[in-house]
């Protein structure tokens, strides 16, 4: 089988640290990791539970966690609240309830941080998946993607590594190489809506209609996370900033011809100089020192990034 090759200037910045994902101080809880990525998924999957798994894992999840724990930007201080709960070796499987509480990008960052911890290019994706449901509905998500010498980037879902979740969702494909066709990127996405290809409508978050949470808006809003993310800025997926961060009333013909732009780059085969220049000169779409947090159950504030 043929190698795939990836850029030297590219495998450099994908497989260091970012502010977000370094576990700074707690590396040494890094020590006996396994370096295999299926391996390390597993791990880290076994460390956290999603705030919606209480009823797949019997377990009632307490409001302080299910409320809290997901709000930990920074992973030094998820692995700090794993630790103080059960402060075995992060090899070992923790029971429900000694389990950080946290949400798909929680998952998604702690497995990036341990992959490039053992020197594999990694990165967070911002997007949407039709696998939690069969009505249509593609649910806002976010999964790591990593590089293999065989065979490029895959996605892999580490949510999934754990049988009862991919049972209960019956999930029908490896979780360490997500199909592009079931997994679309934001910037994919994007266009399938623009090209009338598909209903802004199923795009979004699986809440009552009435709440609005899903549509161009939303898509684009998951364009500037992913943009983000390739830059190695892993926000809150409720972080908010730049152009149409205000919903519908601000999708301007201009703004809509922005992302039209901003999709040619967070797409599946991401030009790097183009994704480090784009958000780099653009300021509707670089993450600000300060951003506006709309946090489900805590409410909105404005928060001071590291």
């Amino acid at each position: 089988m043929p190698s795939a090759l990836l850029a030297q200037d590219a495998a450099t910045f994908y497989a260091a640290q970012s502010a977000f994902s370094d576990p700074n101080d707690l590396g040494r809880l890094y020590a006996d990791l396994p370096d295999d990525p299926a391996h390390l998924a597993r791990a880290a999957r076994d460390l956290m539970v999603h705030r919606l798994e209480g009823e797949p894992f019997r377990h009632v999840i307490t409001q302080d966690r299910l409320h809290n724990d997901a709000e930990t930007r920074y992973l030094d201080d998820t692995l700090r609240i794993i630790i103080e709960r059960n402060d075995a070796p992060l090899t070992q499987r923790r029971e429900v309830g000694d389990r950080f509480v946290g949400v798909c990008r929680d998952f998604a960052l702690l497995y990036c941080s341990f992959l490039r911890h053992a020197g594999i290019p990694a990165r967070l994706r911002s997007g949407f998946a039709d696998y939690f449901g069969s009505d249509g509905f593609n649910d806002d998500h976010v999964v790591t993607e990593y590089w293999d010498n065989e065979r490029g980037w895959l996605f892999a879902d580490p949510q999934l590594a754990d049988p009862v979740v991919s049972a209960t969702l019956k999930v029908d494909f490896d979780p360490m190489d997500v199909p592009r066709n079931r997994f679309l990127v934001a910037g994919k996405a994007w266009q399938a809506i623009r090209a009338h290809d598909a209903d802004p409508k199923t795009f979004g978050l699986r809440l009552p209609e009435e709440k609005g949470m899903f549509g161009e808006w939303f898509v684009a809003h998951d364009m500037r996370i992913d943009l983000a993310a390739l830059n190695k800025v892993e926000t809150l997926l409720w972080d908010t900033w730049g152009a149409g961060a205000g919903g519908d009333r601000e999708m301007t013909d201009a703004t809509r011809e922005l992302y039209d732009q901003v999709s040619l780059v967070v797409c599946d085969d991401v030009p790097f100089d183009a994704a480090r220049k784009l958000f780099a000169e653009n300021e509707e779409l670089r993450t600000p020192k300060t951003v506006l947090s709309l946090a489900p159950f805590n409410g909105p504030r404005e928060v001071t990034l590291r």
